[in-house]
């Protein structure tokens, strides 16, 4: 896989040693379980994937190209380049502007922008109406588009299965940056519609088997569903594709289930399920796929408490919570600023959608174990930060630099 040429802002010497060591003894990725990191009354076990992938590399790797090789122009973001505070801050900081925040609101009019700007596309990709707007003021979006192939993965995966005169159901947070690509991507081929959960796909059984009116479909999934939507005719033929950053087990789930009630309703044999339900694969891409199986292998563990990493809009890193917060207390942090002492730890809430204060969050007693993971827009920098802030909180600990000197000796001889 190419390799990257990342700001040193961003990088671990300490992370990156530790991903090495495990990258050259698992090349084939079978292993998922965690890097066990002994500090004598602090254990952690660090994830065996984390942190930027394939997409988010070779996003940042281009925008601060961009920044590096165009020093007289004006350079916007349509958003934020991915969903990470600290690289999101310090492109401002290097005077990136962007023109749109992470709803879609306007931050700077399109009728500013002319044809000497750069705009760069972020790694979640754009609009087909954002595209043409841009173009109007003589902006090539091609230019510098940094898509993430994955995402474009999906939307070729929604092209071919449009052509074949399926309709699209997106499973994919409808606000998500990413899913409002796929979904205008898709519905300039087909009929689409974006469904968030398992619920909302149960809800849709009862305009595929036609027991409701298309105005209660209308009501029940407004503006989730393209121009024209007839859910009488355009529920007959269904493909589904996912946002990639969406839990494995939750879009597989969907497929069996809108699967079953297709070949019940149209009584369908094995050989005749492709007349109203196409063959498609988990649109996934590879980061989350690898990230979601290291994090049920991290869970294997028994610990006191997790830390997970990574910006609060970031969909991939709020799955990785979800899951660790189902068997135990869990930290959704930014950075290890938040970390405030070994008693108060502030953190965002999924549930509440707001950050809390927790007190008391590190046990008393003689050995602590931590589960430590992150998100795919979270730099290595900020996971060696919160290791090196939660050691620090441990009297008599052995400092980071010698546990992983020491891990990596053991694992030599």
């Amino acid at each position: 896989m190419k390799s990257f040429s990342i700001p040193s802002l961003f990088k671990s010497n300490l992370i990156g040693r530790i991903k090495e060591v495990r990258r050259l003894r698992d090349k084939l990725k079978r292993d998922f379980s965690p890097t066990k990191l002994e500090f004598g009354p602090l254990e952690v076990h660090l994830s065996r994937h984390f942190g930027f992938c394939y997409g988010v590399e070779n996003a940042v790797e281009t925008a601060y190209r961009i920044i590096e090789e165009n020093p007289d122009k004006r350079i916007f973001l349509l958003s934020e380049m991915i969903h990470n505070p600290a690289v999101n801050a310090d492109l401002l900081d290097r005077g990136v502007q962007f023109l749109q925040d992470t709803k879609g609101v306007p931050l700077i009019p399109y009728s500013e922008l002319n044809a000497d700007d750069i705009v760069i596309v972020p790694a979640f990709g754009t609009t087909l109406e954002t595209q043409e707007r841009l173009q109007l003021q003589g902006i090539d979006t091609y230019a510098y588009d940094t898509t993430c192939p994955f995402v474009e993965k999906v939307w070729n995966r929604a092209d071919a299965i449009g052509k074949n005169n399926y309709t699209v159901i997106v499973h994919g947070k409808p606000s998500h940056e990413e899913t409002k690509a796929t979904f205008s991507h898709s519905k300039a081929i087909t009929p689409t519609l974006v469904i968030k959960d398992l619920s909302q796909a149960k809800l849709l059984t009862q305009f595929i088997r036609k027991e409701s009116s298309a105005e209660e479909f209308y009501d029940m999934f407004e503006g989730q569903y393209s121009v024209g939507f007839n859910p009488d005719t355009d529920l007959e033929r269904l493909g589904v594709v996912n946002q990639t950053t969406m839990l494995a087990t939750d879009t597989q789930e969907i497929v069996e289930y809108l699967r079953e009630v297709i070949v019940d309703y149209y009584h369908l044999s094995p050989d005749q399920v492709t007349q109203h339900f196409a063959d498609t694969r988990d649109t996934l891409c590879y980061a989350t796929n690898d990230n979601q199986s290291a994090t049920y292998g991290l869970l294997q563990v028994e610990a006191d408490f997790a830390l997970v990493a990574g910006g609060y809009n970031s969909s991939n890193t709020a799955h990785l919570v979800d899951l660790c917060d189902e068997k135990l207390p869990t930290y959704f942090i930014k950075s290890a600023d938040q970390l405030v002492s070994n008693q108060e730890v502030i953190h965002f809430s999924n549930r509440k959608k707001a950050e809390i204060n927790s007190v008391d969050f590190i046990p008393n007693k003689e050995k602590v174990v931590v589960l430590l993971t992150c998100g795919a827009s979270c730099p290595d920098a900020v996971i060696e930060e919160i290791l090196r802030k939660l050691v620090s909180f441990f009297p008599g600990a052995i400092s980071p630099d010698d546990v992983v000197a020491t891990w990596e000796a053991q694992l030599s001889n």
